[in-house]
């Protein structure tokens, strides 16, 4: 069964998009289109911008989100997905490739998003950590242990997961999963402590958003990243979504999941091979592919 995965925040990169701009009419006027709906011109940030520019979360994730999208339109025929899925911000690429949002509410929607979410992180100082060469129990309890919101938020590959929460709580996390034999715990260049309780806030303000967007029965089934398992429901989709921005990103669990169910082939469709890196080593067998 075709498997197609899209990539979330981290994946972006300079000129990213502009051969689909040039090349294919579609994606110019796609792109003409999400330019419109932004209210500037976010296609000059993605071909010409710096990486600083780049790395604004209102930016980033538009940015992502219109790679992967158009680019799964520009496939056409080809384009045959049995089942989706997509890394934190990459669900909702994945959820319009597989006909559960029309391309402009997903692009709506992950601009409230990204806006949400920078708030959020201007409230309380908040930051991520990858944690590797851990098991995931070690990492949960090492968690549990410290005073302060520190809490598992992207399970990413056996052996690589990111923590999220306050800063000090992140920064006692990380000396203490060294001291747990950790390979590596290393503070990451983020805005703010997603997929944790401190995006609370920005979970109100978007659940409001997506609770008035028209979720409708997709194509073929999205493994979410809060359940890590197939859902077709539209409400059921909605709720998960909901959920996902306080939630962790089960991804390893989703992959395994996808496998279980038939899942032959991934091919990751977006900026960079992230995805791709991460699925080889959750399952050595598995076969990739970007698009």
């Amino acid at each position: 069964m075709k498997a197609y995965v899209f990539p979330g925040q981290g994946a972006q990169f300079t000129g990213m998009g502009k051969d689909l701009y040039e090349n294919s009419a579609l994606a110019k006027e796609l792109f003409e289109k999400a330019n419109e709906i932004l209210g500037f011109r976010i296609t000059d940030i993605m071909f010409e911008g710096t990486a600083e520019e780049l790395k604004e979360t209102k930016v980033t994730q538009p940015a992502v989100f219109l790679h992967s999208v158009i680019l799964a339109k520009t496939l056409g025929e080809d384009f045959k997905p049995e089942m989706v899925a997509g890394h934190s911000l990459g669900e909702f690429s994945a959820l319009v490739a597989n006909g559960t949002l029309s391309f402009e509410d997903g692009l709506r929607l992950v601009s409230q998003r990204a806006l949400a979410m920078q708030k959020a992180c201007e409230i309380t100082p908040s930051t991520m950590a990858a944690v590797l060469g851990l098991a995931d129990n070690v990492v949960e309890e090492v968690c549990a242990s410290i005073d302060g919101i520190v809490v598992a938020a992207n399970y990413n590959c056996p052996g690589q997961l990111v923590i999220s929460g306050e800063t000090t709580a992140v920064e006692k996390a990380c000396e203490a999963m060294k001291a747990a034999g950790a390979k590596r715990a290393l503070i990451l260049p983020v805005g703010g402590a997603f997929h944790s309780p401190m995006m609370e806030p920005a979970r109100e303000e978007l659940a409001a958003a997506i609770e008035a967007t028209t979720f409708s029965t997709p194509i073929c089934p999205v493994y979410q990243n809060v359940t890590a398992s197939a859902v077709s429901d539209p409400n059921e989709i909605k709720k998960n979504l909901i959920i996902q921005l306080t939630a962790p990103v089960k991804w390893t669990q989703s992959v395994q999941q996808m496998i279980a169910d038939g899942a032959t082939l991934f091919t990751e469709v977006g900026p960079g091979k992230v995805l791709a890196g991460l699925i080889g080593k959750i399952d050595k067998e598995a076969v990739t592919a970007n698009a």
